[in-house]
């Protein structure tokens, strides 16, 4: 092996960093989402969510880029689409409006350069953080209530779990160019709670006859919806609070990029 066979792709990966770009794009997206937790335990894609958000991206290079995004969904949970007999039998069902901002960084397999024909799409990963708030709520007798005020689980009055919380994201995705300033994505990612009560369930149930004295008959029936003879045993098992809640969100969007190349190539055929 000679000296040349040795420079030449070492050069031409420096070269890929030169001839890179930097700067700001910013889009919205839309999409769908899916919650996995106490109330969906086999990973079904049953209750399927929209979603939408707000896209801001700074690209520091043409392989690394930061992302954060704003992002509004609510997600469901059913016990009546649970295979297991005994969640079918609990009969506890939720929605949570959720809005979420998160932060991230994305790594290209490919150079990813904005106007040009050679380098004009690229899978990529990602990996983040994210914060959000939600709001878990279901339907009884015709009316919608908010399901943390009323301490389902026993919780005591002012001792209520928190409705803000954080957690880790991975993902990956898809974008290239459309023109020169817009560009087309697509992008899946996986957002792993700190909290297991985005959908209000977690630990055991409490004394309903306490509960009921304390938080009023709503909460005592929502602590337990099962039909015929009650399940909601003081201390028997409601959720699983070694596993905490997920969801996932699947977005298309279009950005439009702001930035410029840094070190442009005039002579190369590559530009648009």
């Amino acid at each position: 092996m000679n000296k040349q066979s040795i420079l030449f792709p070492i050069l031409f990966l420096l070269s890929l960093q030169v001839y890179g770009q930097k700067g700001w794009e910013v889009g919205s997206w839309i999409g769908v989402s899916n919650y996995f937790g106490d109330l969906n335990t086999s990973f079904d894609f049953i209750e399927i969510g929209p979603a939408a958000g707000l896209i801001g991206r700074y690209n520091w290079n043409n392989r690394i880029s930061s992302k954060m995004s704003l992002n509004y969904t609510f997600v469901y949970g059913d016990d009546a689409d649970s295979p297991n007999s005994f969640e079918r039998r609990r009969n506890l069902r939720f929605r949570s409006d959720i809005v979420d901002f998160t932060g991230q960084m994305e790594f290209n397999f490919f150079p990813y350069i904005h106007g040009t024909q050679d380098y004009y799409f690229t899978p990529y990963l990602l990996g983040g953080v994210n914060i959000l708030y939600f709001n878990p709520s279901t339907e009884y007798e015709g009316e919608r209530y908010n399901l943390r005020p009323l301490g389902t689980e026993g919780q005591l009055v002012g001792e209520e779990y928190n409705i803000i919380s954080g957690g880790l994201v991975a993902g990956g995705g898809f974008k290239w160019d459309l023109n020169r300033e817009w560009s087309f994505n697509i992008e899946i990612a996986v957002k792993r709670l700190f909290t297991d009560y985005l959908d209000d369930v977690s630990k055991t149930y409490p004394n309903p006859t306490s509960l009921r004295a304390i938080r009023g008959d709503v909460a005592a029936e929502l602590s337990d919806r099962s039909e015929g003879e009650k399940i909601g045993e003081l201390g028997r098992q409601r959720g699983n609070s070694r596993d905490n809640d997920t969801y996932t969100m699947l977005g298309f969007g279009m950005v439009y990029y702001f930035g410029r190349l840094e070190c442009p190539d005039i002579g190369s055929k590559s530009q648009w």
